[in-house]
């Protein structure tokens, strides 16, 4: 949807512009960009941080993630990495209305105080072997694995599987990308994340730096538009696709008007 937003920005500022948000995954992706075939895309600082730039842990603070972001891949790169929007697509763990109101709870530090048998958990397996996932994610809650965590009380899932689990009762929290339209559209509630644990995935814009140098007037161009981009807008707009079957330039296209970005 971001992809198509760029596109449609890009052309209604008088660019001619060639259209590769298909490009699978991530990685390659950044590996485009840096060959020079892709002049701009939008990237998560948290994924630039670990997976690109090879740090093991990410930065808890927004803005000095971003500021160490900004500065490395220009000087290593030469990517010039425009201002974050203020959604944050990072894990997550969320739980019914219901099960919330029950346990009265509203952040993950007050699962500690839950009977064992309230404790449970569905998880993708790739999370529970990651150094920012589910084991060291108890530990900073205060929890252990095996022990007030008991093995039987976690389901391992595929991620899409997760969600639909969580809603239904098979766990009491299941693990989230925190802009997932299926949380709207499930009624879920995202639990606080109020000891900071999880990497800050913020979105920016990054721009190959001759490109940037030549057209500076892209930084007003996508810092006005994410600036409206928060969690609660991207959950939205990820279920028009996911949920509601819309297209993504659909999607993007509707946005922008609705912004008043286009006409």
């Amino acid at each position: 949807v971001l992809g198509k937003m760029a596109v449609i920005l890009l052309k209604s500022a008088g660019a001619k512009v060639q259209d590769y948000t298909n490009i699978p995954g991530s990685s390659s992706a950044r590996a485009a960009q840096l060959q020079g075939e892709v002049g701009m895309e939008w990237e998560y600082t948290g994924t630039a941080w670990i997976a690109y730039l090879g740090h093991d842990n990410g930065i808890p603070n927004k803005t000095k993630q971003y500021e160490a972001v900004r500065k490395e891949d220009l000087r290593k790169n030469n990517l010039v990495w425009l201002p974050p929007a203020p959604m944050n697509d990072t894990y997550g763990f969320a739980t019914t209305a219901k099960t919330a109101a029950r346990l009265h709870l509203s952040k993950l530090s007050q699962i500690k105080d839950l009977p064992v048998k309230e404790r449970t958990f569905c998880v993708e397996s790739e999370f529970k072997n990651r150094n920012d996932g589910f084991q060291p994610m108890l530990k900073a809650y205060g929890l252990k694995f095996g022990s007030s965590v008991p093995s039987g009380n976690v389901k391992t899932l595929d991620t899409g599987a997760i969600y639909a689990a969580t809603a239904q009762g098979q766990c009491n929290f299941g693990e989230i990308f925190t802009t997932d339209g299926r949380i709207q559209a499930l009624n879920l509630k995202v639990l606080q994340d109020d000891r900071h644990f999880f990497p800050n995935y913020s979105m920016c814009p990054v721009v190959r730096k001759p490109l940037y140098e030549a057209y500076p007037q892209m930084r007003k161009l996508f810092e006005t538009v994410a600036a409206k981009l928060d969690n609660n807008t991207l959950r939205r707009l990820n279920a028009d696709v996911d949920v509601h079957g819309m297209k993504p330039a659909d999607v993007a296209m509707q946005f922008l008007r609705s912004q008043g970005f286009v006409s």
